[in-house]
């Protein structure tokens, strides 16, 4: 089953086989026990270390419904050596942790009693998004491509976490 078709930007996509796979990390809440509204932008901030010079993190928010689908509603991405400026990339120090803001698309929804609210977290969404070599080679000619390991922190130090606009109902 692919979750990534011609129209996916505008229609939505069943996001069920991604919640298994070893390389995207699922966060994901109980099942609500009222209706949440979330209206407007979201930003996730994520704390991280990469064995690369460059990496990418992804976001995407994701409504699990009760004994049904797995719908994507938004996503977004950084790219570590655009984590501080688009203008003038900086390559990162392996193993270092840096801080990522991923903006994700914002969006107006209802999340429904019962379902979930799911947060993936991965460092590549292709075909969304182009690839990252991980070398910090041009990205265009570069032919080679490097495995990094990422590792995601979320405690006292290093407080990861997703920014909501709920609105109260």
């Amino acid at each position: 089953m692919s979750t990534f078709s011609r129209g996916a930007y505008f229609e939505p996509q069943d996001q069920k086989p991604l919640a298994y796979r070893s390389d995207i990390l699922v966060y994901m809440t109980e099942p609500l026990g009222q209706n949440v509204e979330v209206t407007g932008p979201i930003t996730v901030q994520l704390w991280a270390a990469s064995t690369a010079v460059d990496i990418d993190f992804t976001a995407k928010l994701v409504d699990v419904f009760l004994n049904g689908p797995t719908i994507g509603l938004c996503s977004g991405i950084v790219r570590a050596c655009y984590r501080e400026s688009i203008e003038v990339p900086t390559l990162i120090v392996p193993g270092k942790v840096y801080q990522y803001t991923i903006k994700l698309e914002p969006t107006a929804y209802v999340f429904k009693v019962g379902h979930r609210i799911r947060l993936d977290i991965s460092s590549s969404d292709f075909p969304n998004f182009d690839r990252n070599h991980n070398t910090g080679a041009n990205y265009y000619e570069d032919k080679h491509l490097v495995s990094a390991k990422q590792t995601i922190f979320h405690d006292i130090t290093y407080p990861s976490k997703i920014t909501l606009p709920i609105v109260p109902r």
